[in-house]
């Protein structure tokens, strides 16, 4: 089963947003909906980014070197990948 890597913004609170699911379009309703604690402010968020994996593993992976980037070199990462 494939996974995603996925970066939400919230422009009214000028906020990132990383996270990892098996269902983005799932998740993003969840983020908007108020569902997660994490996300409850700065709704609406938009996804601005994201990429599949082949494994859960590997989505954490990378997940955790997206939130552990500055955030510019964040916004440099979406830059480029984008």
């Amino acid at each position: 089963m494939p996974f995603f890597v996925y970066i939400l913004y919230s422009p009214s609170a000028d906020k990132y947003y990383k996270g990892q699911t098996n269902n983005v379009e799932d998740r993003l309703k969840r983020h908007n909906a108020g569902h997660e604690k994490a996300t409850s402010n700065g709704r609406p968020w938009r996804l601005i980014w994201f990429t599949e994996k082949d494994s859960r593993s590997e989505a954490v992976n990378l997940e955790r070197k997206l939130k552990n980037m500055n955030r510019e070199k964040l916004k440099s990462f979406i830059a480029k990948y984008s």
